[in-house]
């Protein structure tokens, strides 16, 4: 595998994602981090400022290239010259949902490979839903178990300042 594209929303990146980046980036020459964006739904952090925190938290790894992508992911993917979509699965959680997309995603594309990673067992419960919860109430100890260090001070900013 040359080029894989990874996709998501990233808001906020947590250690998950950073798990399953550094991982994927080891089982290929190069590593498009696609963050989706939605212009009906409002996140957390605007685009821009996603792609700048993923940036920071993959710096350090070469191969790993990051972009944001509107409309479908697999018209992503086929853009970034990519045949495989390097998925990161938690147990239970995600398997449903993330094997229907995996057939709607070979029905539009039939050359295009997903691949799962399984999320290392300490980050299978983690999600940005969690973390936006956990974010006004743990320490800065406590969201390192969940995020990269790099960005609590900007998660901090925003769920505080609304």
């Amino acid at each position: 595998m040359k080029i894989a594209v990874y996709t998501g929303s990233f808001d906020p990146v947590t250690l998950g994602h950073l798990n399953v980046i550094q991982r994927g980036s080891r089982i290929v020459e190069r590593l498009i981090v696609g963050i989706g964006l939605n212009s009906e739904k409002r996140g957390l952090f605007d685009p821009e400022e996603r792609l700048e925190l993923v940036r920071r938290v993959t710096g350090h790894l070469d191969n790993v290239e990051v972009k944001t992508f509107e409309g479908l992911a697999v018209n992503f993917v086929q853009q970034c010259g990519a045949k495989v979509m390097l998925r990161g699965v938690r147990p239970m959680t995600d398997i449903a949902g993330e094997f229907t997309m995996m057939m709607a995603n070979r029905r539009l594309n039939e050359d295009l490979e997903t691949v799962f990673l399984m999320a290392d067992g300490e980050f299978s419960h983690v999600s940005s839903s969690l973390i936006k919860q956990l974010t006004p109430l743990a320490t800065d100890e406590q969201l390192a178990q969940f995020v990269p260090k790099s960005i609590i001070k900007d998660l901090r900013k925003r769920i505080t300042s609304g």
